[in-house]
């Protein structure tokens, strides 16, 4: 079963164009989205949840239409995009009150849970959590509520590396027993290396090869040179594939 299906979904922006982007969410499954800034990464997680109008495509979440279920897929998914803020002034504690009324199965010891686990304290005030602390603190939020599909935009950008080491263990604990599934954007391929079932790889709006990770790596062995002994790592792939010849 597919959590998500994702087919030909495009976007045409005047200076930007996401062009039929296709890729499945399978059940228990972790996929890593990849691409440098740029590629097109944030808008189909947006495009994909509605936040923005597609020019094309569709997208199916749970096996129904999401547009025509919206609001009952949204309560089975948890999110976190780029560049959400809180009133600055405004205590955490403040914000899950209010937060929690738009979630049917919100549960109350899990957020108290991982508030523990991220050293979230409810009484902090926005403008006093580091970037990485307010990450954090969206990911309390999305954990949650008893959603089945996470969706996920850099979720450890700006993370010191023990914490993005505990955000991997809790991202493989969530789909360890099925039922559960995370599609997570990310520049930062170590991270996927550790937790990915599969990638998905956009270049400059374009799928280029959405496969499980090992078939994904095999395909692109061929970037090896004839000095190299060494299966390629995703992130010696990516640069390969982005990188470009400056003559100056």
């Amino acid at each position: 079963m597919n959590l998500l299906e994702v087919t030909e979904l495009s976007k045409n922006y005047p200076t930007f164009s996401l062009k039929n982007v296709s890729f499945d969410v399978p059940e228990g499954q972790i996929i890593g989205l990849i691409g440098v800034n740029g590629a097109g990464k944030t808008t189909i997680l947006k495009a994909l949840l509605n936040l923005i109008p597609v020019d094309h495509g569709t997208v199916r979440m749970f096996e129904k239409s999401f547009l025509e279920n919206e609001p009952a897929c949204k309560q089975k998914t948890g999110v976190v995009l780029g560049g959400i803020d809180f009133y600055k002034e405004k205590k955490i504690k403040d914000i899950t009150a209010v937060t929690k009324r738009f979630y049917e199965d919100w549960d109350e010891a899990a957020y108290q849970k991982f508030l523990k686990l991220f050293s979230l304290e409810p009484n902090k005030k926005v403008k006093e959590l580091s970037a990485g602390m307010r990450v954090k603190y969206l990911i309390a939020l999305a954990l949650s509520h008893q959603a089945k599909l996470f969706i996920f935009d850099e979720p450890t950008s700006g993370l010191d590396p023990v914490s993005r080491d505990e955000l991997i263990e809790i991202f493989l604990q969530i789909v360890k027993n099925g039922g559960k599934s995370i599609l997570f954007s990310t520049h930062i391929t170590s991270d996927l290396e550790k937790c990915a079932d599969a990638i998905v790889y956009i270049k400059e709006g374009e799928l280029v090869k959405a496969a499980p990770k090992k078939e994904f790596i095999d395909y692109f062995q061929t970037l090896k040179r004839p000095d190299e002994t060494e299966a390629l790592s995703l992130e010696t792939i990516m640069v390969r594939m982005e990188g470009k010849n400056y003559d100056f």
